[in-house]
């Protein structure tokens, strides 16, 4: 055998051993393990879960409160404002007085511009014009320009008719107008009306002295000498004077009688069979025990 043959056994015989040390280290990867299917249950507590860590994100927001939709920037919310200082203040104030106590001097001018043109044709505003010398000023309407007793006096004494004065409208422009009036009623200036609840006064009218007179005293022992029956008698005493009470006589629905039916009568004895076979059949009722 020539040294080239030799060779290329020995070239083989290393290739198969080297093959199968190759093919001995070759693994089979393991199949996956099968998961499991979550259970139901199992997908419910994972969605609570879920749900519970988006809650606890959100910020608390209590759901029996209004939202939060800037109540206090809008422009008739400050009219209403205004309008309640211009009430309790006595003296007029300007649009700068007015616009330094609702905190908007930073506001931009458009809005300021339109504050002021609803403030000016407001029916509870009074609008004086820029003067020489003197800036524009607003100041409260009331229903009843009355702030005074002489000017309530005045009021109510130029009145046509016998229609007297709401305290209600009254307080309107003047809030301490209960305690004068209280005052004049005990004067005997004004006549005047109160509500039975809380004694607060309700209505008031002039009172005029030319329709004050004095009573002789031999008419006052005369009307005191008469005397009034007893609650129990009175309504028997009006009667008698022809005075009925307008219940006295009320129409009175009879009650309807509903005729009843007659009820048919038991029939006497019992059901009696046989009659035509009286002669030929025999009586045994003897021979009952």
């Amino acid at each position: 055998m020539s040294y080239l043959q030799n060779k290329v056994q020995s070239f083989n015989a290393n290739l198969g051993s080297v093959a199968g040390k190759i093919s001995n280290k070759r693994t089979v990867a393991p199949p996956p393990k099968p998961t499991a299917s979550p259970t139901p249950s199992a997908a419910l507590d994972s969605s609570k879960n879920e749900l519970k860590r988006k809650r606890a994100d959100l910020p608390h927001v209590p759901f029996s409160q209004p939202a939060d939709t800037g109540v206090g920037q809008h422009i008739m919310t400050q009219v209403t404002y205004a309008i309640e200082h211009l009430k309790k203040r006595d003296e007029p104030q300007t649009f700068a007085a007015i616009l330094e106590y609702l905190s908007m001097q930073t506001r931009e001018e458009s809005y300021k511009n339109a504050l002021e043109k609803i403030l000016i044709k407001h029916e509870k505003v009074n609008y004086q014009p820029k003067r020489e010398g003197h800036p524009a000023v607003f100041s409260f309407r009331p229903v009843h320009n009355i702030r005074s007793a002489e000017s309530l006096l005045r009021y109510l004494q130029a009145q046509h008719t016998a229609q007297g004065l709401s305290v209600k409208e009254l307080r309107d422009g003047w809030p301490d107008a209960e305690d004068t009036i209280s005052k004049l009623e005990t004067e005997g200036k004004l006549l005047v009306t109160r509500n039975k609840k809380d004694n607060h006064a309700r209505m008031v009218w002039p009172n005029d002295p030319s329709l004050n007179f004095e009573i002789d005293d031999e008419f006052k022992a005369i009307w005191h000498k008469i005397k009034l029956p007893e609650p129990a008698a009175l309504a028997d005493e009006l009667e008698k004077e022809g005075l009925i009470p307008a219940n006295k006589h009320r129409i009175t629905k009879k009650p309807v009688k509903t005729q009843e039916k007659p009820k048919r009568k038991a029939r006497a004895g019992g059901k009696t069979t046989n009659v035509h076979m009286a002669g030929v059949l025999r009586d045994y009722s003897h021979l009952k025990k």
